[in-house]
């Protein structure tokens, strides 16, 4: 389905695309950033957040912990702190790379099993598809993010993945 070089590329696109939307939303108030803009969660900051928060859950989830949801709390406001999000921002996209430098083609192989937050039900999934989801799902809200900095007179980066430099 996917190998361990895919997940490196991706892992790689993931801090360019953040660092490009970060450096964008630097040129923005405060204000600017959490304004509501009409997407799903309102703000380029809370959709930030969003982002920073699921990056958690999946990559806790694809390193074997089946109920990372006890330990890693969902907040559309915190951080609220722009520098501190920038940090945590950085922090993560690092320690995404770094589990992707360590996976073989192997890795990616089997089922991954985790329990959502009211740990009610017990989710199975494929390993391969769980690591695509972390990345398709950065480049969703990403994506929503990149037009509300567009929109607001910001100017990220473009997204193409052939732009990536090698």
């Amino acid at each position: 389905m996917i190998s361990a070089g895919y997940c490196r590329l991706m892992s790689r696109y993931n801090t360019w695309q953040n660092a490009s939307l970060v450096t964008a939303a630097d040129e923005l108030t405060n204000e600017e950033r959490w304004k509501d803009r009409g997407a799903f969660f309102q703000s380029i900051a809370a959709t930030l957040n969003h982002l920073y928060w699921a990056d958690a859950l999946i990559l806790e989830r694809l390193k074997g912990n089946g109920r990372p949801e006890e330990a890693i709390k969902h907040s559309l406001t915190s951080p609220s702190n722009w520098a501190d999000f920038k940090a945590l921002r950085l922090h993560r996209n690092k320690e995404i790379e770094e589990w992707a430098a360590r996976l073989c083609d192997d890795d990616l192989g089997g089922m991954i099993v985790w329990y959502p937050g009211d740990g009610s039900t017990r989710i199975e999934k494929p390993k391969a598809l769980c690591a695509m989801q972390l990345f398709n799902h950065q480049t969703h809200h990403r994506g929503q993010v990149h037009a509300m900095l567009t929109a607001a007179g910001a100017k990220p980066e473009p997204t193409d993945l052939q732009m990536l430099e090698y």
